[in-house]
């Protein structure tokens, strides 16, 4: 203990003690702080739409549809039900296959990859969360890691963990899907996508399954994978995340990209009637 004499007004010095080595007049140097974990960024690729045509027999869903997102950049894709916005994410991944048109990650075409390759290289979150009910979420997680990435048990368990740990559920891992929340859930759908260590994602109205209260945490969820530079392309009915996080914003309407552009040139001054007439209905 360390012994420092302090006078007193009324008597002999009085003691005060302070724990510490015994050296006289010198406390402990302060620790410095531990550096905190460096945040993880992605490296996202490129994605590119040429020309892109889809038909369901007679019925032309997608007519010539090209666009390009940049890697690292956030595309929302906006428009009315059945204006083919869906239909175009289905067909960057393959869930669909296109009747005309290519479609490049990183200037590679991705009719010439085999699916379960490319669906490594592009994650796809949907309106419906597709958890195994009888499974937990750690073994929802690792199965496509074991089965699609080819990973041992315990290499898929570390990376299935470490992605629950970047949206906060780490804790849920021996969890039964039953037990979440629809947020905490679609967050796990999130999880296991990322897991795979994609160039880019695709969100498909991601919350519009959701409960109005748990919108929020899965659209600050997306926030955050954009800001750390994931490569995004997001078709959505939430205004404000589009308006907010978009680089760009495209309105399709009957299997055609009818205008696109910054979200301030979209959302404040829309050039087309098409678009006016969208925005008045849905702000």
């Amino acid at each position: 203990m360390t012994m420092i004499d302090s006078p007193s007004p009324a008597g002999p010095p009085t003691t005060a003690t302070f724990p510490g080595p015994a050296r006289a007049s010198t406390l402990a140097p302060t620790p410095t702080p531990a550096p905190a974990a460096a945040e993880h960024t992605f490296s996202g690729g490129s994605i590119e739409l040429r020309a892109v045509e889809k038909a369901f027999g007679r019925h032309q869903v997608l007519d010539g549809v090209s666009f390009r997102v940049a890697a690292g950049e956030v595309v929302c894709v906006i428009g009315p039900s059945g204006s083919g916005k869906s239909t175009a994410l289905r067909c960057i991944n393959r869930l669909e296959e296109p009747t005309g048109g290519d479609i490049l990650l990183d200037g590679e075409s991705t009719l010439s990859m085999s699916p379960d390759r490319l669906r490594q290289r592009v994650g796809m979150v949907f309106q419906q969360f597709n958890l195994f009910p009888h499974r937990t979420v750690l073994e929802n997680m690792t199965l496509p890691l074991c089965k699609v990435a080819g990973l041992g048990r315990e290499e898929a368990r570390t990376r299935a963990l470490a992605g629950l740990e970047q949206v906060g559920l780490a804790e849920k891992a021996g969890y039964r899907p039953v037990r979440l929340s629809g947020g905490q859930q679609q967050r796990v759908a999130i999880a296991r996508a990322l897991a795979m260590q994609p160039e880019a994602m695709l969100f498909d109205e991601a919350t519009s399954a959701l409960d109005p209260e748990l919108v929020k945490g899965v659209l600050r969820l997306m926030a955050d994978l954009a800001r750390r530079g994931m490569t995004m392309v997001v078709v959505t009915h939430e205004m404000g995340f589009a308006r907010s996080v978009a680089d760009r914003v495209i309105f399709m309407d009957r299997g055609v990209i009818v205008e696109q552009g910054s979200p301030a040139a979209l959302f404040d001054d829309p050039r087309s009637p098409r678009l006016q007439a969208f925005l008045a209905e849905v702000l």
